[in-house]
């Protein structure tokens, strides 16, 4: 019997780390928790996490700033909670890496449901009846869907965090395809609308800079104006 998923929650407020334990625990997962950066610092080797729910806006050391330092040491997904208004903020926090957010106050249960989405995800979980290609090959660069790993034209693995990982996916499943940021926020959060439009351009991004594609003149990942987005690539799949 597998081990309950273990979610590390940060957060300095106490109701709130407090009530997320309580209603996570029910639902099945075994939750740490910590009041700040430096106590979850502490925490993370003591522990296997599945994904982290952390606070953007914290004394002394900010979330971001644990965002960041949490990058370097996982691809672990990461939920962030974020103020209504902190837009800059969550931005900066998806460029970090972060694959999704809540805005506070929120219902326990939206929560919830982006916390299983994102594990999803992260682990290759979903409805997929076909069985996946061995490896996906475009511009160059090979995408190995039975791994979950990409490699540059060197053949060097390339990290990219679950979130990255799944627009990628999306990407070379419909090459030469306009996606509009509708769309790619439907494929990829199964929504019908995204939480802010930047969120894709984010995204976008942080995968052109992985894919080592000018993000002024992109050859691989083009902007199309007042559309969206499109791999121009021819893909070859090899089973």
């Amino acid at each position: 019997m597998e081990p309950a998923p273990h979610i590390l929650v940060v957060d300095d407020d106490r109701e709130i780390r407090e009530l997320l334990a309580r209603f996570l625990e029910k639902q099945g997962f075994r939750v740490t928790t910590a009041r700040e950066a430096r106590e979850a610092r502490r925490a993370w080797p003591l522990g296997r996490y599945h994904i982290v729910v952390l606070d953007l806006m914290m004394p002394g050391e900010s979330g971001l700033d644990f965002a960041r330092w949490l990058r370097g040491q996982s691809d672990v997904p990461i939920v962030m909670l974020t103020a209504m208004g902190e837009e800059t903020d969550r931005i900066v926090g998806l460029e970090l890496g972060a694959d999704d957010y809540v805005a506070k106050p929120f219902n326990p249960r939206e929560l919830l449901a982006r916390i299983r989405a994102v594990m999803r995800r992260a682990h290759g979980e979903g409805a997929r009846r076909d069985p996946l290609p061995s490896a996906i090959r475009f511009g160059g660069w090979t995408l190995e869907p039975q791994r979950r790993r990409l490699l540059n034209p060197d053949g060097a693995e390339v990290s990219l965090t679950g979130g990255e990982y799944e627009l990628l996916t999306v990407l070379v499943e419909r090459p030469n395809r306009v996606l509009t940021r509708d769309m790619l926020m439907d494929l990829l959060r199964g929504r019908q609308a995204g939480p802010f439009d930047r969120a894709i351009d984010v995204a976008v991004s942080r995968l052109r800079r992985k894919l080592e594609d000018d993000g002024r003149n992109p050859s691989l990942i083009k902007t199309v104006r007042g559309g969206g987005y499109v791999l121009a690539a021819d893909v070859e799949r090899a089973t």
